[in-house]
């Protein structure tokens, strides 16, 4: 007969109805579901019309559209970084092979954003951009979280904290808390107004925002962030390849994206005989350069040679190179 149920499709209910009883559930009651539901479409999958509703200028400026879509373009990019950061720390019985997997993927999604971020270098009339950005104050992509969380979950918080501090607490004998290093990070000397001391209202909103969260998912992950879980590893699944790739992760985060910012706010926000201040206040020209921080989320797979020479070429060759308007 031609409605006659093949062997396959028998199987496969043989096994839901497994599934089902195992777990206290009613087969029927999910076979009624599936009648009655209707087919997916692309547009409703990707929650397409929220997606498209979610760019929303403040200003009537053209070009501040271009600014809000790269931007959550670049959040929606990190929420992958996450996902597959995530991945690695959670896998019970991790491989060389796996993490290597892991990594390219990460790389692959800074390439796509380094590779991209023309459409911000170039991609708006400068004019517009120092018109525009006076309605964002005091918001700043100093602000954003999910990178500072790449952070945490990439390395030890130890390696986070300021060049000119990280090697006091490296040679006490005792370990450092993490809210101590926590206070001593970095990213936050950026948001300290130079003229007064004091913290920026950008880096205060940050603080009260995230503060509790980033220091709960440092302390989670104090023994089983990337570099920890490449550092536990059997020998000999420290493959060459893994290494080359972790590598090429610490480069793309800690340098080449850093300089892609660098090449927009020398573009955007350089003036004769100074520069203009970010929208958060935040001193671009001390925070952004890599070889004024020495970021290394994976320190032990440079030689010291390297850490000295940290993203210098670049940061010379940018700074060197006059712009075009």
């Amino acid at each position: 007969m031609s409605d006659q149920i093949s062997p396959e499709i028998a199987e496969r209910i043989h096994l839901l109805e497994k599934k089902f009883k195992n777990s206290g559930q009613d087969m029927l009651s999910y076979l009624d579901g599936l009648l009655y539901d209707q087919y997916i479409t692309y547009w409703d999958y990707i929650r397409l019309d929220t997606l498209l509703s979610l760019q929303v200028p403040s200003t009537s400026f053209p070009d501040e559209m271009i600014f809000i879509g790269y931007h959550q373009i670049t959040e929606l990019y990190f929420k992958l970084v996450i996902h597959e950061q995530l991945q690695i720390i959670e896998q019970e019985h991790l491989t060389g092979t796996y993490f290597l997997e892991k990594i390219r993927r990460i790389n692959r999604y800074f390439n796509v954003m380094i590779n991209s971020f023309e459409v911000m270098i170039k991609g708006m009339e400068r004019e517009q951009f120092l018109k525009f950005r006076m309605s964002l104050l005091p918001a700043s992509g100093f602000q954003s979280a999910q990178f500072r969380m790449i952070e945490f979950y990439a390395t030890d918080m130890l390696n986070l904290v300021h060049y000119e501090e990280r090697a006091r607490f490296r040679e006490s004998e005792k370990p450092t808390s993490i809210p101590t290093l926590f206070k001593n990070i970095y990213w936050k000397r950026g948001g300290i107004d130079k003229s007064t001391g004091e913290k920026t209202l950008t880096l205060k909103q940050f603080e009260k925002r995230y503060t509790p969260r980033f220091l709960r998912i440092a302390q989670q992950v104090k023994h089983t962030n990337i570099y920890q879980r490449y550092l536990s590893l059997p020998k000999e699944e420290q493959i060459p390849e893994l290494k080359e790739e972790l590598r090429k992760m610490d480069q793309n985060v800690n340098v080449n994206w850093l300089l892609m910012h660098m090449g927009a706010a020398h573009r955007y926000l350089r003036k004769e005989g100074g520069s203009i201040k970010a929208t958060g206040g935040t001193n671009w020209k001390e925070f952004l350069p890599p070889s004024f921080q020495k970021i290394s989320f994976f320190p032990t797979l440079w030689s010291d040679e390297e850490h000295q020479e940290w993203g210098k070429q670049w940061v010379q060759h940018l700074f060197n190179t006059p712009t075009t308007e």
